[in-house]
């Protein structure tokens, strides 16, 4: 990995959910503005100096929240203790459809949201994102409910059309993983995510957040963020090879950004797709089919479904049995096939 890209002051970079780097100019206490191209380059300075130069305190207060409005529910919602009892995983994701929801409809009197309001907002959105809305939705609108903002829950009575199954995320196939392997040779970033992705079988927001301190004994022990679970999972053979191949460095996670920064999760869930495209696999496979594929190999191995359960961190066995359906199948029609062999 190279030098790390030193930023003018106060400038903050991020990934975007395409995978390209941003630039804002973020004074504490002041407006920010996006910075075009890159830090240093002629364009960029220009912005940035004009910025710095035209900077203007944000005035408090001149928008007040008024009482009852759907600002103001939110706003009590996020600070209370029943959302600071969700994992950080849930309030990140949770705080960022509600703070879209406050922006479009802040104003807005809470009291006279009604189930068919709730149909329309949901009516705008592909089957998965009404889902999310309407659960964080419905948080909210049992929090207005106790604080007395509200009598009755306008989520209450709305239904969603059951998802067709399609399987979920697509299941890395074994040749999936030898060409990527093939690709991305020991010693870089893509590779390392791979090993990680698929011996540990954790999701993304715990990969991210691995380090070497994460690392005791041949065991790879963590917290998982989504349901809390205490997972400790032995670090197999080509994960400690990847480990070892990579350049020494004092981050604290096995995985940066390509300016030295930890991953988010939507970042990097969007750079490992870039990582997948660049080895010439079939669009749709993507970090979360490597959990699937993991738990696939320890299925195919001969492992119950409590061992899975354990090295992935599931919380129910019904989980497992989603991910190790099909190789429970194969195993028992295997074994059908012999017993028929047997009678012959």
């Amino acid at each position: 990995m190279g030098p790390r890209l030193r930023l003018p002051a106060y400038v903050h970079a991020f990934i975007d959910r395409h995978g390209k780097p941003r630039f804002y100019f973020r004074k504490p206490g002041y407006k920010r503005a996006p910075l075009p191209g890159l830090p240093w380059s002629p364009g960029f300075m220009d912005k940035y100096e004009a910025a710095l130069a035209n900077a203007s305190p944000i005035s408090i207060g001149i928008r007040r929240t008024r009482p009852g409005a759907v600002e103001d529910a939110v706003a009590r919602y996020l600070a209370s203790g029943l959302f600071a009892g969700l994992s950080p995983l849930t309030q990140s994701k949770r705080r960022a459809i509600l703070e879209k929801f406050r922006n479009e409809h802040g104003e807005k009197c809470i009291a006279k949201l009604r189930p068919e309001h709730v149909g329309n907002l949901l009516a705008k959105l592909r089957p998965f994102p009404q889902r999310n809305l309407l659960k964080a939705l419905r948080a909210l609108m049992a929090f207005a409910v106790s604080d007395g903002l509200i009598e009755v829950d306008p989520t209450a009575r709305v239904k969603l059309d059951r998802i067709k199954d399609s399987g979920g995320f697509k299941t890395w196939g074994e040749d999936h993983i030898e060409t990527y392997r093939n690709r991305h040779k020991l010693g870089t970033r893509a590779r390392l995510a791979l090993e990680l992705l698929f011996g540990t079988m954790q999701r993304r927001g715990d990969i991210i957040g691995l380090g070497r301190q994460h690392i005791q004994h041949g065991t790879i022990s963590l917290r998982q963020q989504k349901t809390g679970a205490q997972v400790d999972i032995p670090v197999l053979p080509e994960l400690q090879e990847a480990i070892d191949a990579m350049p020494k460095s004092d981050h604290l996670t096995f995985l940066v950004t390509e300016f030295g920064k930890p991953f988010s999760a939507e970042g990097f869930g969007n750079w490992f797709r870039q990582q997948c495209r660049a080895a010439g696999l079939p669009a749709g496979l993507t970090a979360h089919g490597l959990r699937k594929a993991g738990a696939t190999r320890l299925a195919d191995h001969g492992c119950v479904d409590h061992e899975i359960m354990a090295w992935g961190g599931w919380t129910t066995l019904k989980e497992v049995q989603r991910y190790t359906v099909a190789a429970n199948r194969k195993r028992l029609a295997q074994s059908a096939a012999k017993k028929l062999r047997q009678r012959t």
